[in-house]
């Protein structure tokens, strides 16, 4: 819990200082001179204005303004070095468990204002978050990835926040800032590195499958389209979940994933399609199984219940009940 309460006063420090982005500095024009506010709006791009000519009212705020924001400056840094400090008691405490580039790539989704606002962390990379939240540890032979999967939602326009340091405000941009040697590949919903780390793309499928658009993040040439998918409308729907999870090296990361049960229904049903690869279905079936596990022993404030879970079809949320019920946590 410390790592998790510090990590929170170490957001607001950051989003406070984000807050100073840009400058207030004298401005000369002829004889006169002027106290000029450069900023970013909403959409990330730069732009200027005039808090009026110099005088003493404008000394006041400039003064202010400097002091607020070396103030917030120093704060970060010192809860940064708070949080490097925990880092290192994390790692000997071998309490480290989201790889290093899933959590570069998760942090950096989080900064640019997707996490959580249109995008979700799904697949093997979303256990991370039930695990943390449990306080339990899972079989590790079930979240051993070198893949990530983002939910997009179709439902809503994104935007990248910081999309003014983003070439296109584009998802493989913002990748390739992580790593120079991503690149999308000939499945246009993908992006790999060098060492093979995948990334994909993807959204709910609709129906008719032709009634919406192509879903994309940016405007780059090469930039990710999400490939739709069935079944991922439950994974869209379903309430958010919110965990801070712990990298290889000890350092927090805040995971946003769809709720648990969800996940773990989902998953289920996945196991039995016919069609999937015998190997990811025996590894679905572990998944929705251990996931079940932590619910049912750790999270029970999420009981598993019809009423919350409404947008499971009735089938499938029958089937995954049991997955809930069993008396054998099972769990490191």
């Amino acid at each position: 819990m410390n790592t998790a309460q510090r990590y929170q006063a170490w957001r607001e420090a950051r989003d406070r200082r984000f807050g100073f982005r840009g400058s207030l500095v004298w401005h000369h024009s002829g004889s006169s001179e002027y106290l000029l506010r450069s900023y970013y709006d909403g959409s990330g791009v730069r732009r200027q204005k005039t808090e009026g000519p110099r005088s003493p009212e404008t000394e006041r705020l400039k003064a202010q303004w400097d002091a607020q924001r070396d103030a917030a400056t120093e704060r970060e840094k010192a809860l940064q070095t708070v949080l490097d400090r925990q880092a290192a008691i994390n790692r000997a405490l071998v309490l480290g468990r989201v790889p290093l580039l899933g959590a570069r790539i998760i942090r950096a989704l989080d900064a640019a204002g997707l996490l959580g606002r249109g995008v979700r962390i799904v697949g093997t990379n979303a256990v991370y978050a039930y695990e943390a939240a449990a306080g339990v540890m899972v079989d590790a032979s079930i979240t051993t990835t070198e893949d990530m999967d983002l939910l997009v939602d179709a439902r809503r326009s994104l935007r990248l926040a910081a999309s003014a340091d983003i070439a296109g405000g584009a998802l493989i941009s913002l990748l390739r800032k992580i790593d120079r040697s991503f690149e999308r590949t000939r499945q246009d919903f993908r992006a790999a590195n060098k060492d093979g780390y995948l990334v994909d793309l993807i959204t709910p499928q609709t129906e008719p499958p032709w009634s919406v658009d192509e879903v994309r993040i940016g405007a780059a040439e090469d930039e990710l389209t999400a490939i739709p998918i069935t079944g991922l409308a439950w994974l869209e729907s379903a309430p958010a979940f919110e965990a801070v999870a712990i990298d290889e090296r000890g350092a927090p990361l805040r995971i946003v994933a769809a709720d648990p049960r969800v996940f773990a229904a989902h998953k289920l049903w996945l196991s039995a399609q016919p069609g999937r690869d015998p190997l990811k279905r025996r590894r679905d079936a572990a998944q929705a199984a251990a996931v079940g596990r932590i619910v049912g022993h750790y999270l029970t404030h999420l009981p598993y219940t019809a009423e919350p879970l409404r947008m499971l079809p009735r089938a499938v949320f029958d089937a995954a009940q049991p997955l809930f019920e069993t008396a054998d946590p099972a769990l490191s």
